[in-house]
């Protein structure tokens, strides 16, 4: 017998940018989480489908927190870097989803080791995320957010943040009185 069951999680890959998994912050005095923003091109249909989808499952799952009703001006998760970041080339023809969480998310490679060294994962490397959409009401403020699960870094990728890695600076030294 099979069992159907709503979806309001998904696996999406992109480019990490605003990367915070490290350490949660606090932003304007709210509870400290972990964040990241993914940048996903248009292009990728499957990717944008499938997050429209779960986009749709969470509203349903939080009808009663709408009041019964889904309102027209609902915020969403998949925001349009074309029109939100319009002044950042690293969003051009992408859309981009911010994903948080209270709790650590777990950070692997693409052989699904731990990645323990911070400088690893950057804003601007290439890899996959696991999230869950929810509704909110709060405050007045209603919509869908995205709760930040699990990251795999698949590949390297520019640095969006313009820091150079220090093997980029430097060449391995032979001489141990440099200075003399």
């Amino acid at each position: 017998m099979s069992k159907k069951t709503k979806s309001t999680k998904v696996v999406v890959p992109g480019r990490f940018s605003f990367v915070n998994l490290w350490e949660p912050k606090s932003v304007n005095g709210s509870d400290p989480k972990y964040s990241l923003s993914l940048i996903i091109p248009k292009n990728d249909k499957n990717t944008v489908n499938a997050i429209l989808k779960a986009t749709e499952e969470a509203k349903k799952e939080g009808v009663a927190k709408f009041g019964g009703k889904i309102p027209a001006n609902l915020k969403t998760p998949l925001r349009d870097g074309d029109i939100d970041r319009p002044d950042d080339p690293n969003y051009a023809n992408c859309y981009f989803i911010n994903a948080n969480s209270k709790e650590a998310p777990e950070i692997v490679d693409k052989n699904v080791q731990a990645i323990l060294d911070r400088s690893e994962v950057y804003s601007g490397c290439y890899g996959k995320v696991s999230m869950t959409l929810y509704a909110f009401n709060v405050n007045g403020n209603r919509g869908i957010g995205a709760y930040l699960g699990n990251v795999q870094k698949i590949r390297d990728g520019e640095s969006l943040g313009g820091r150079s890695r220090a093997e980029d600076d430097f060449e391995i030294e032979e001489d141990d009185d440099f200075l003399a």
